[in-house]
């Protein structure tokens, strides 16, 4: 695996570089102090893998993250900084990890050996079917812990009292969250509304039946069932080619 370092400070990357040189899957450690050098660095290393500080001089590691993000094979990143506060933040460019200064060694090695088994290599043919950028992981926030929940898992999402509750096949997650905010980090060819207060996996629905008032109520894979009110009953017909 190669890895890149960036961050605008020597101390902080030669401790980060000790601290990775232990593991022994590490072919190569590179070294950026900006935004420029660390693209220079991906032009010529192709890292596997990058640590990426936030706070650069006058530069934010996010910008860096998203330019990584439309690259074809983009690296893998890990957000290694000193604040706490950007970590939900982090997942949404596609982070897998967040590690906080200073560092610790067995954290490190979990980061790099959690990076080794998620490293993917350039397809031999093109696949027609790609996952929408960014829509293959769901982070959310869960009183003061980040999970990170793999999107086709999802069965639905309700709303009730100002929380929404995330229902996969074996957990459910309750996150202050709101509905909205939540479908748009969906991807919209496999989740849609059918109430108001419901989101439902199209390929998590098991049973169609017509329920009172001309409506309709899905059940799911768990068994769980799901109102469809009458305005998203045209939209449920598309989704399942129900004529």
């Amino acid at each position: 695996m190669h890895i890149l370092i960036v961050d605008d400070e020597p101390l902080a990357r030669a401790e980060l570089a000790y601290l990775i040189e232990t593991h022994t899957k590490i072919k190569s450690i590179d070294q950026a102090e900006s935004i420029e050098e660390a693209l220079e660095k991906m032009v010529n290393q192709k890292p596997d893998l990058v640590f990426l500080d936030i706070h650069l001089t006058n530069e934010s590691g996010f910008d860096l993250a998203k330019k990584f993000k439309k690259m074809q094979y983009p690296p893998q990143i890990v957000f290694a900084t000193a604040y706490d506060e950007y970590a939900l933040k982090a997942f949404e460019v596609d982070a897998i990890d967040y590690i906080l200064k200073p560092f610790e060694e067995e954290r490190v090695k979990q980061t790099v050996e959690k990076a080794k088994h998620g490293i993917s290599y350039p397809p031999q043919e093109e696949n027609p079917i790609q996952e929408k950028e960014g829509r293959g992981k769901l982070a959310i926030q869960v009183d003061e812990r980040i999970f990170v929940i793999t999107a086709s898992d999802i069965l639905y999402i309700s709303v009730d009292n100002g929380e929404s509750h995330i229902f996969t096949h074996h957990q459910q997650f309750d996150t202050s969250e709101t509905l909205t905010h939540l479908e748009s980090r969906l991807d919209s060819n496999l989740f849609f509304k059918t109430h108001r207060s419901f989101i439902v996996n199209r390929e998590a629905i098991q049973e169609v039946q017509p329920w009172f008032n001309h409506t309709y109520q899905i059940t799911v894979k768990n068994g769980d069932k799901i109102p469809v009110s009458r305005s998203y009953i045209k939209l449920l017909k598309e989704e399942i080619g129900l004529n």
